[in-house]
């Protein structure tokens, strides 16, 4: 989702970073000092540190201070005033970092409900609020909550203050994301697209709202097997972020982790596993080893080095990565099935097939329930079980399993989404395995043919396919040579 403006100046770095948090600090305690702990500006001046820390990762700290903080202003000020407010959704904020979603949940749910109340629902402070409730349910896993939340907000917001208002963008772009999230790419692109026109013609290419939009709109034409797309916009977009918002602000690692991901799908695991450790390394110093971001951060360079047959090192980065989403989302999260993916195929990719087909069974009826069964990482999921049933020699359930997905991922995807190529190139592996050579063939070229297009001749993948393919022409024509042989 998109990050509200950070409270730091420019330039961004841990030095000015730690520069301006000692500000912070020393503007509270000369507020302390100059009128007490509960004076309004006192209050102020806590919340500003809490944005920052917030910002930083330093959740805790941030949370600390607004624990103490809305209770004063709730006492000082009353529940309805706007300052309380403020601090209410601070705190919501701190609470999603932390992973306590349903304590941010009820807090959104309150502001919401006072505001209403007080102000009516189509009130701009109404409207964000009822936008960050929505962020909240998709902090949450809850993913058509928040769409349906975002739709509503988008909808008062374009009607109240205008299509192009920052905050009307800002919740499409966030809806946006959820529609990515749940799956729905063409709608997700369509808006991106929007916000992006609108706000390079508002605000200019180089403000920091503009490259979200950029890179929000890369994201989803990679979820979209867009990647000759994708790949030179992230490539724009991180070069912009680094020269204005800086190397280490926590966008720029973002899109460095984001470009990371479409080498990585581009065969190019040299570049992508050094991207990612830069963007990992630079989070976890940065952010701190415990934000979410920093988490993603690991968890998209391990599943990169198991693309790029260091499954090994994969599993040592997802077992404790997979540990703590389970302790701090819950099992039925999406970041958790999807570390729990990752680490079932890596298990299978480094031979524990027996270890991998447990998960792998567990993680697709657990999708299916939590996202539907249609979702494109649900079938993600029923694939890399297919392939591990097909290792496991367990080849009438692989073929079942790889059949149904390819029939699911060409409704969905289309026929040269990368994704339906995988299924196609599965499911030609599967039936050489089971003797099928003629039907083997027949999806190879299919495969062949597709990848060639879609990601050029000498794409690994294609290079790959093409081998598979005359290899399994090979045994079949020895197998017709050995049929008419004489005896």
């Amino acid at each position: 989702m998109e990050r509200e403006r950070d409270p730091f100046g420019r330039p961004l770095s841990p030095a000015s970073i730690a520069s301006q948090i000692a500000s912070f600090e020393q503007a509270v305690a000369e507020a302390e000092t100059a009128v007490g702990a509960r004076h309004p500006d006192t209050l102020a001046a806590r919340r500003m540190l809490a944005r920052g820390y917030l910002f930083l990762g330093r959740s805790a700290e941030a949370v600390a201070l607004l624990e103490k903080d809305l209770p004063a202003c709730e006492e000082l000020l009353g529940p309805d005033h706007s300052d309380t407010a403020s601090a209410r959704n601070d705190l919501a904020v701190g609470y999603r970092w932390l992973q306590r979603v349903a304590d941010a949940v009820g807090l959104h749910e309150r502001n919401l409900s006072l505001q209403e109340g007080q102000l009516g629902p189509d009130h701009p402070a109404a409207i964000a609020t009822r936008s960050n409730l929505a962020s909240a349910q998709l902090s949450a896993g809850r993913i058509g909550a928040a769409v349906q939340e975002y739709q509503r907000a988008l909808a008062d917001a374009e009607r109240e203050l205008g299509p192009r208002h920052p905050d009307t963008m800002r919740i499409r772009g966030n809806l946006a994301g959820a529609y990515g999230a749940g799956g729905r790419t063409a709608e997700s692109i369509a808006m991106h697209e929007q916000n992006l026109a609108a706000r390079v013609a508002e605000l200019g290419s180089d403000d920091p709202d503009t490259l979200s939009s950029r890179h929000g709109l890369a994201r989803s034409l990679a979820q979209a097997g867009r990647l000759a797309d994708a790949a030179p916009m992230l490539e724009r977009t991180l070069a912009d972020r680094e020269r204005v918002l800086g190397p280490e602000h926590p966008d720029t690692l973002a899109s460095r982790s984001s470009l990371a991901a479409v080498y990585g799908s581009a065969g190019w695991f040299t570049e992508a596993i050094a991207l990612q450790e830069s963007a990992a390394a630079d989070g976890e110093r940065v952010l701190g080893a415990d934000h979410p971001d920093t988490i993603a951060f690991r968890s998209d360079l391990a599943a990169t080095l198991h693309r790029g047959g260091r499954a090994a090192e994969a599993i040592a980065l997802i077992e404790p990565i997979l540990a703590d989403r389970e302790r701090l989302l819950g099992p039925d999260h999406p970041e958790t099935l999807a570390s729990r993916n990752d680490l079932a195929a890596a298990y299978a990719g480094s031979g524990r097939v027996t270890d991998a087909i447990p998960l792998h069974e567990r993680n697709a009826a657990d999708l299916g329930r939590v996202l539907g069964q249609r979702h494109p990482i649900t079938l993600t999921s029923r694939g890399n079980l297919a392939a591990a049933y097909c290792r496991a020699g367990r080849l009438t359930e692989a073929i079942t399993l790889h059949e149904q997905t390819l029939a699911d991922r060409e409704q969905l995807l289309g026929p040269d989404h990368p994704a339906t190529l995988t299924s196609c190139s599965n499911l030609a592996a599967a039936y050489a395995r089971a003797g099928r050579l003629r039907d083997s063939i027949g999806l190879y070229k299919r495969a062949f043919a597709g990848r060639k297009r879609v990601l050029g001749a000498d794409h690994p993948t294609t290079l790959a396919t093409r081998e598979a393919l005359t290899r399994t022409r090979d045994r079949r024509h020895a197998a017709m040579v050995t049929l008419r042989r004489p005896h």
